[in-house]
């Protein structure tokens, strides 16, 4: 089937590509809804990104409303008017002077609309409301011959209509016919839910196509309507095995010695004060001193309070500000409902296009009995920025008294690495611990480090471990004084053991070289009567021989 692309961001995606080409489509909602401003939008966008001419043909509001209703969008009704790509035409009908007859017709609407379609060779034409055309006319069976008449005029012409109806009791819309006999039905919905209201969009059916069935948050804001077709996220993302810093070095230790993997989604969980935001500081500035952009979502504090606060623990995060490598979101949960919130950060997301977003607390949007609400919520969130390769960090408070690794939303189950920041009481003090409850997919430590923050960020200390456990603190500043005299007395007695060793073997030496002093003096001495021995013997020899050759001479 061929189809007219809308141009409006998420539609077309819901749809398959657009709006049925030459065919009707009906737009229905009940007041506020915003059924004018996407009809309006279809044509806008059609004339600027698509070169389709439009007509838009008014029963309720005069061109002039309108131009200045769609102004606030960006939207330039008269130049497009000027360059012939846009007809505005305003249909006065009072109810009291229509009279019902058997010749009732819409003959002249066909003129008139056929001739604003011919003055600029329009493609799109837009009708809005149907109701304040057959306002006055009660008459069922004419009323629904001239709607199939209308219908089929539409489709002779081969313009794509956009039909806006008010939505009924039990019905679409008020006739209850213009829903079978479109070819596309979209649904529009403005609803209240805990104080906070949200618009929803389904297409109610599509002949001859396949197109999301769901409810899909959409949003008006300066930019026109965007629509997130949240729920037809899979499971289809890529994956790397790029590694980007922490911000913190011994939390990169303890991440096998390399940080995060690129995309993957973290979240810091802890009580109160134990450290939550300044750790998603440290990442978010690690980020942007790697020339990287960042996106901050806060949803309790205030960007310059934020930025304060990290001042105190030598964080700047102004500075990337100021050089629009850090952007910050900050809205209070209630400001909108979970649909309205998750489109608005879609769409922030898709327009700065960050490499990293913290989401800081999730607890806000509790609100009641909504902990399924959000929680999928969360998962579309955090699997649309694993789509777009985007490394995310959540912040989560527990509350004190319950289980440390519980999480009220039950996220963990969707996040990839799970960091834990716990009090933890010794000796009368409260102090900071952090683990690693998991990482998937990297070796990482099994150790509870004591988090400290210091005037110049977050430090880790190495594990110290007592007879009661990991020490932190003064206990573990006490333990480790006494270890140190412990080593110290251990060190002196080893220092006189040594010394003692030393003049020991001093006095032995010096007992080995008299007793071998003495005994050269003795070797001397009977070497001296060996040798005065060995010569009488030798000259008592000599004369015995002389004293034979004398006797054997005589």
């Amino acid at each position: 089937m061929l189809k007219a692309p809308t141009g409006i961001q998420g539609l077309d995606e819901i749809t398959g590509g657009g709006l049925p080409k030459g065919r009707p489509t009906l737009v229905c909602g009940s007041a506020g809804c915003g059924k004018t401003l996407l009809a309006m939008e279809f044509l806008v966008r059609g004339a600027i990104e698509f070169d389709e001419p439009g007509v838009f043909m008014a029963f309720e509001e005069t061109t002039k409303d309108l131009t200045l209703n769609v102004a606030s969008l960006g939207f330039e009704l008269d130049s497009l008017i000027a360059d012939k790509k846009l007809v505005l035409d305003f249909i006065y009908v009072e109810r009291s002077e229509i009279e019902e007859t058997g010749e009732y017709n819409l003959e002249g609407l066909f003129i008139r609309l056929g001739q604003s379609i011919d003055a600029v060779g329009a493609k799109r034409v837009v009708l809005d409301t149907i109701e304040s055309l057959f306002a006055g006319l009660p008459n069922p069976l004419i009323l629904r011959a001239e709607l199939r008449r209308l219908f089929r005029w539409l489709k002779e012409k081969g313009v794509t209509a956009v039909i806006t109806g008010e939505r009924g009791d039990e019905t679409l819309t008020r006739q209850g016919l213009e829903e079978y006999v479109s070819d596309c039905v979209i649904l529009l919905d403005h609803r209240v839910s805990d104080q906070a209201s949200s618009r929803r969009l389904r297409v109610v059916k599509y002949r001859g196509s396949t197109h999301g069935t769901n409810e899909y948050p959409f949003l008006i804001d300066e930019d026109g309507i965007s629509v997130l077709p949240v729920t037809s996220l899979g499971l289809q993302h890529v994956v790397t095995t790029d590694r980007i810093p922490t911000g913190v070095a011994r939390l990169d230790a303890m991440l096998a010695g390399k940080g995060f993997f690129r995309g993957s989604s973290v979240l810091v969980s802890g009580t109160a004060g134990t450290g939550k935001s300044s750790i998603s500081a440290h990442f978010v500035d690690a980020a942007c001193r790697r020339g990287e952009r960042a996106l901050y979502f806060s949803f309790e504090e205030s960007p310059s309070q934020i930025m304060r606060n990290m001042h105190s623990i030598g964080i700047d995060l102004e500075r990337w500000v100021n050089k629009g490598l850090l952007r910050f979101q900050a809205t209070r949960p209630a400001f909108a409902g979970l649909e309205m919130q998750l489109t608005m950060m879609h769409k922030a997301t898709v327009s700065f296009a960050p490499q990293v977003v913290v989401v800081d607390p999730l607890n806000g949007f509790i609100i009641g009995s909504n902990t399924t609400e959000v929680k999928s919520m969360l998962t579309r969130l955090a699997d649309f920025l694993k789509t777009k390769q985007i490394t995310s960090m959540f912040t989560q408070l527990i509350s004190s008294g319950r289980a440390q690794e519980g999480v009220d939303m039950a996220v963990s189950s969707m996040i990839d690495t799970w960091l834990l920041l716990r009090d933890i009481e010794i000796g009368g003090e409260r102090n900071r611990g952090l683990s690693v409850i998991k990482s998937r997919g990297m070796a990482h430590s099994n150790q509870v480090r004591e988090c400290l923050l210091t005037d110049h960020g977050v430090e880790l200390c190495e594990v110290y471990v007592g007879a009661g456990g990991v020490l932190t603190g003064t206990a573990r500043r006490a333990q480790e004084a006494q270890e140190l005299a412990l080593k110290l007395t251990r060190k002196q007695e080893i220092e006189r053991k040594q010394i003692e060793l030393t003049a020991s073997r001093r006095a032995l030496e010096a007992q080995i070289a008299a007793l071998r002093a003495e005994f050269d003096v003795r070797e001397a001495g009977w070497m001296k009567i060996i040798t005065q021995e060995q010569a009488q013997a030798t000259q008592l020899l000599q004369e015995r021989e002389e004293m034979g050759l004398s006797r054997g001479a005589d």
